[in-house]
């Protein structure tokens, strides 16, 4: 150890030729010393810099981020201002990025490597397009993920290959009735192959008896075929098909995933395919927040900005659609009194959002109405009221881990169970009480926020979809935009929707 020091201070005072400066940036590096290897590489002349970059082991380097996050953005950044693009694989180090971003629960991790993230971009700004475009796939596998739900057949809701299979049984039942009558009439055998039958001369000699009897024996096979049951084997080998092409988008981006991190075989698809996309979208935020004027010199960490802060809360709120309903989902499946109301659960869920906001706006203003009384503050519009109101919010907002939510809790499960007191078995689900939790926290943090973040509350149906505040679920009609249900409410920020309304559409 006591060697491996003196050697790195032997080379910080090293000369500075290029081979000398790849020497002593390899020694600092594998030394952990990457402040130090940043200042080496920051005296290199601009003629000098492709070449080192393209000896540099770029491999040890991205190994060591988040650490070595300011000596590579000082290598890019000098390459930038010599206008050199040597050939270094420089997309490593953004899903090295993404990678991060996506296994550590870091709240500094933004601001170590936000000036990395900018260097990235202005050396290859398609870089942004390669994110966004891997944030989308991962989106729609998620969202393929959940299309595997039951599907309506005559009898009700049911399997996909169940409904398939009465379907097929439908169409055997069908064609072996038609073949039985087409034996019956007469109308086909194997040596009935005289030209004279398709004679044009000979067909508009029929007599009106010929032609009637023709049209009763086709009419017959018709009715036998054409019938309304047997039209739904296209659109359920559609959505097989659908099906099909989902699951092996989601194992595509699966394997995409394995190439940049061991994957851990037992953890969720969907789990994992959102840990990335939220990395893809954490780097794609970083890329487009300007930077704060206010940067202090160093590397050090930044206080994280409020835009982060709100794209963290909608993160939160929008975990609570893509992980904690449908996991609820599932647990009501398995309540007997509710395998086959569908719509009840979806209903019960999406109320219990509903209910988790009003009742956590009515606790927030009780506690700043306590304040005022505790304070004397008799005329709450004025601007030290006002100032007064904001801060409470803003404690209330940064305790909201901690602060007991009991009472609200149990608010929200006494007004559901109350209103479906037949559902007996919702009263003591584990699950239930677990997702109420969830939600309320996340509402009672939303609520909180500075302005706070309001529930949309206009759930009219039917009404026309408009696409800037509502998302089709994958059950809808898509060839039509009336908005027949609400499946989770949106939310929003003062005037502006930041996050849409899943909707059902369809034909009234």
């Amino acid at each position: 150890m006591r060697e491996c020091g003196d050697r790195i201070r032997r080379e910080r005072t090293s000369p500075s030729s290029p081979r000398l400066v790849l020497r002593r940036v390899l020694v600092l590096s594998e030394g952990r010393q990457f402040r130090e290897a940043a200042q080496v590489l920051q005296k290199l002349g601009a003629s000098s810099i492709a070449a080192v970059a393209q000896d540099l082991p770029l491999d040890l380097l991205v190994e060591g981020l988040p650490h070595s996050a300011q000596l590579l953005e000082t290598l890019f950044n000098k390459l930038i201002a010599s206008g050199q693009r040597p050939n270094i694989n420089a997309e490593q180090v953004v899903w090295q990025l993404v990678r991060l971003f996506a296994s550590l629960d870091d709240p500094t991790l933004k601001t170590k490597v936000a000036r990395l993230s900018k260097a990235l971009l202005d050396y290859q700004p398609d870089f942004y397009r390669l994110l966004t475009q891997r944030k989308k796939s991962l989106e729609q596998a998620i969202q393929g993920l959940g299309c595997h739900g039951l599907m309506q057949d005559a009898t009700g809701l049911t399997h996909l290959h169940v409904a398939l299979k009465n379907e097929l049984c439908r169409h055997i039942e069908a064609y072996k009735s038609a073949s039985h009558r087409l034996d019956e009439l007469g109308l086909v055998s194997s040596d009935s192959k005289k030209p004279v039958d398709s004679s044009h001369q000979r067909l508009l000699n029929l007599h009106h008896d010929d032609v009637q009897q023709r049209l009763i024996d086709n009419k017959t096979i018709l009715t036998i075929l054409d019938k309304q049951a047997l039209q739904q084997l296209r659109p359920l080998i559609d959505v097989l098909s659908n099906r099909v092409q989902n699951d092996k988008e989601a194992l595509f981006c699966v394997s995409q995933i394995k190439k940049l991190h061991p994957v851990d075989e037992q953890m969720p698809v969907a789990t994992l395919l959102m840990s990335f996309s939220k990395g893809c979208g954490a780097l794609l935020d970083l890329m487009q927040v300007p930077e704060s004027p206010c940067t202090s010199e160093g590397y050090h960490s930044e206080p994280e900005s409020e835009f982060d802060s709100r794209k963290d809360s909608i993160g939160r709120y929008a975990a609570l659609y893509h992980q904690s309903r449908p996991r609820a989902l599932e647990a009501l499946d398995s309540l007997p009194d509710l395998i086959h109301a569908t719509q009840l659960k979806s209903k019960i869920l999406f109320s219990v959002v509903v209910l988790a906001f009003r009742t956590c706006k009515s606790i927030r203003e009780q506690k700043i109405r306590e304040v005022f009384h505790i304070l004397h503050v008799n005329h709450h519009r004025t601007g030290p009221a006002q100032s007064l109101r904001e801060e409470t919010m803003r404690f209330l907002s940064s305790s909201s881990e901690t602060f007991p939510l009991t009472d609200a809790e149990n608010q929200v499960r006494t007004l559901v169970c109350d209103t479906l007191r037949e559902y007996k078995c919702l009263e003591g689900s584990v699950a239930l009480r677990r997702y109420i939790e969830e939600v309320t926290r996340t509402a009672w943090h939303l609520v909180n926020q500075v302005p706070p973040f309001e529930l949309e509350t206009d759930f009219q149906t039917p009404v026309r979809m408009q696409a800037h505040i509502h998302q089709r679920h994958h059950s809808s009609d898509r060839t039509s935009d009336m908005v027949l249900s609400y499946l989770w409410p949106g939310l929003h920020l003062q005037t502006a929707c930041v996050y849409k309304a899943v909707v059902v559409t369809g034909n009234t």
